[in-house]
C-alpha cells in the first residue's frame, strides 16, 4: 500500500527495508519524547542533542524515528510538530532495530526497523491529514495494544506492591489535571510534573505522573470527565510517601486518546451515567479537600512579601502556596444572601446561569438529568502588619468550615444572626493557608483562593509577626 499526492508518492511503513533507495514516508505522530543531551565522544566537552517520535500510517503498521544532531536543529524540528500532527519524512536512513535494547526505552513496534533522521540528507514537514488522507487521522483513536489488554484501576490498586515496578496498559477517565510545576534539577537542568488523576468503573481516584514535556502538553488538552485514555507501557509504582500506587508515564508509553475501541464505550457511557446521576459529586467534593495536603505547605509570607514575589514573576503562571498568619478584613455575609451563595451545576460544578438556572458549559447532557447544588461563594479581604490582600475567594466546603456551618444552616439564619457570625471572625487572628496564581482577569490581577482559615495558635502567631518562621523562597 503507497500514499500518494501531487508531488511525490509514500512508501507505506510496512514496506520499507534498509535497501531501499531515498523513501519518502508520511504518518500520524501517535508519540514522542522531549529533547535530550548526551556528551560527543567525538569532540569532548561538547553535546549531540536527540529525540524521538513514533508514526502510524495504518492500523497495523507504526515505527519509531530517532533525529541526532546540533542542539539548534534538533530544537527547531522537535517545536515544529507535536503528537497528533501528521508528518512527512523525505529521505530518512532505515535501520534494523537493536532487539530487546532497543525496545527497552521507546515504544515496541510491530516493524524490525527504525528510521533516523539526518540533518543533512533528510527533511522532516509538518502536513495536514486533511490534504493527504484522512483516514490518518482515525489511527489517533486506536490503541496500539490490544484493546482488551489493560489493567483496570481497581486491579492494580488491588495488587498493590506485586506490580511495584511492573509495565502494562490501563484505560481510563481523566477525573482531573492538575497545573503543571516546573524547578531545577541538582545538575543545573529544568524539570517539570504534572498529576492527572484518572478513575473507572472500579476506582474513582488514580494518580498518573507526566515527567515530561509532550505528555503534559497533551494532557493539558483533556477534559476532565469527559476524556478516556488507553496509555500503552506506563509504568506503576507503590508511592511509599503517600501509601498508594501511581502511574508514569515513560519513553516507552503511548497514549491514545478517547480510543474508538468497545471496551473504551463502555467507559464513556459509565461517565455519562454517573454525571447524569450526580453521584461524582461527592467523590469531587470530597478529592477537593484532599487533593492538596497542608501539611505540605511550610512557606509562610507576609501580604508585602506575596505582592513583591507576584511582581518578581515575569508573568508565570505557576502558583504560589504558603501560610499568612493575618485576620479577615472584609467579610460581607450579613447583608445580601445572594452575594455569597451561587448555585452550581451538579454534573460539572460550574456556576449555572442566574436567570434561567441552566448550566451552559455541559449542554450535551438533557437539561431533565441535570440538577443543581447551592455553595458558599464568598470574596473576603486578608489583612496583616504589612497591608491587604483585596477579594480573596473562600468557596465550598472551605468556606462551610470556616464559618462553621453549611450552606442550609446559614440560609435559616436571620440577620442578626449572620451579623454576629460575622463578627466572630472579623479582625480574629488566623492561620491562612492559600494559593495563588496571577491572572489579568481578576480584579487585583492576582487570584487567592483560601485552602483552610482557623483561629491561629497564639505564640504561633506571635513567632511568625517577630519574624521567626518567615521562609524566603524564590519564584
Amino acid at each position: 500500500m503507497a500514499y500518494s499526492s501531487s508531488t511525490r508518492d509514500f512508501v507505506a511503513l510496512s514496506d520499507l527495508h534498509p535497501n531501499l533507495a531515498r523513501p519518502n514516508v508520511i504518518g500520524v505522530v501517535i508519540g514522542k519524547t522531549d529533547v535530550r543531551g548526551f556528551p560527543d565522544r567525538k569532540n569532548i566537552g561538547s553535546e549531540r542533542y536527540t529525540f524521538s517520535f513514533t508514526i502510524r500510517d495504518s492500523p497495523t503498521y507504526f515505527i519509531n524515528v530517532n533525529s541526532w544532531g546540533r542542539e539548534e536543529y534538533i530544537r527547531s524540528l522537535s517545536e515544529s510538530f507535536r503528537v497528533g500532527d501528521c508528518v512527512t519524512i523525505e529521505n530518512p536512513l532505515v535501520q534494523s532495530k537493536e532487539g530487546e535494547k532497543e525496545e527497552k526505552f521507546n515504544p515496541v513496534t510491530p516493524s524490525c526497523y527504525k528510521l533516523l533522521i539526518s540533518e543533512n540528507h533528510s527533511v522532516v514537514k509538518t502536513s495536514s491529514c486533511y490534504e493527504m488522507d484522512t483516514k490518518l487521522l482515525s489511527l489517533l483513536h486506536l490503541p496500539v495494544k490490544d484493546p482488551q489488554d489493560y489493567y483496570s484501576l481497581g486491579d492494580i490498586t488491588a495488587n498493590g506492591q506485586s506490580l511495584d515496578g511492573r509495565i502494562l496498559n490501563v484505560l481510563a477517565a481523566v477525573m482531573s489535571v492538575g497545573e503543571p510545576k516546573y524547578f531545577i534539577t541538582s545538575d543545573k537542568r529544568k524539570g517539570q510534573r504534572c498529576e492527572v488523576k484518572l478513575y473507572d468503573e472500579t476506582e474513582m481516584s488514580f494518580p498518573i505522573i507526566c515527567w515530561d514535556n509532550e505528555s503534559i502538553q497533551l494532557a493539558q488538552s483533556w477534559i476532565p470527565r469527559e476524556t478516556v485514555i488507553f496509555a500503552s507501557d506506563v509504568r506503576v509504582n507503590f508511592d511509599k510517601f503517600r501509601n498508594c500506587m501511581t502511574a508514569t508515564v515513560i519513553s516507552k508509553t503511548i497514549i491514545t486518546t478517547n480510543p474508538e475501541t468497545a471496551e473504551a464505550n463502555v467507559l464513556f457511557s459509565f461517565i455519562r451515567e454517573s454525571a447524569q446521576s450526580g453521584a461524582l459529586h461527592d467523590k469531587m467534593e470530597e478529592q477537593s479537600k484532599e487533593s492538596i495536603n497542608l501539611e505540605t505547605i511550610v512557606d509562610v509570607y507576609t501580604v508585602k512579601q506575596l505582592k513583591e514575589k507576584a511582581l518578581q514573576s515575569d508573568g508565570k503562571p505557576e502558583p504560589v502556596f504558603g501560610i499568612i498568619y493575618g485576620y479577615i478584613s472584609m467579610l460581607d455575609i450579613d447583608d445580601n444572601v445572594s452575594k455569597v451563595i451561587r448555585n452550581r451545576c451538579s454534573v460539572c460544578r460550574f456556576v449555572v446561569n442566574e436567570m434561567s438556572n441552566t448550566c451552559t458549559f455541559c449542554g450535551d447532557i438533557s437539561s431533565d438529568s441535570k440538577s443543581t447544588f447551592v455553595s458558599f461563594d464568598i470574596l473576603v479581604d486578608l489583612t496583616d502588619h504589612t497591608g491587604t490582600l483585596y477579594s480573596c475567594y473562600l468557596s465550598d466546603c472551605i468556606a462551610e468550615e470556616t464559618l462553621g456551618c453549611t450552606v442550609q444552616e446559614f440560609l435559616t439564619l436571620p440577620e442578626d444572626k449572620r451579623t454576629a457570625l460575622k463578627w466572630q471572625l472579623l479582625l480574629e487572628r488566623s492561620k491562612i493557608y492559600f494559593k495563588i496564581t496571577l491572572s489579568s482577569n481578576w480584579r487585583t490581577g492576582l487570584k487567592a483562593n483560601i485552602l483552610s482559615c482557623k483561629l491561629a495558635n497564639p505564640i504561633e502567631a506571635s513567632q511568625s509577626l517577630l519574624g521567626k518562621r518567615l521562609h524566603h523562597v524564590a519564584w
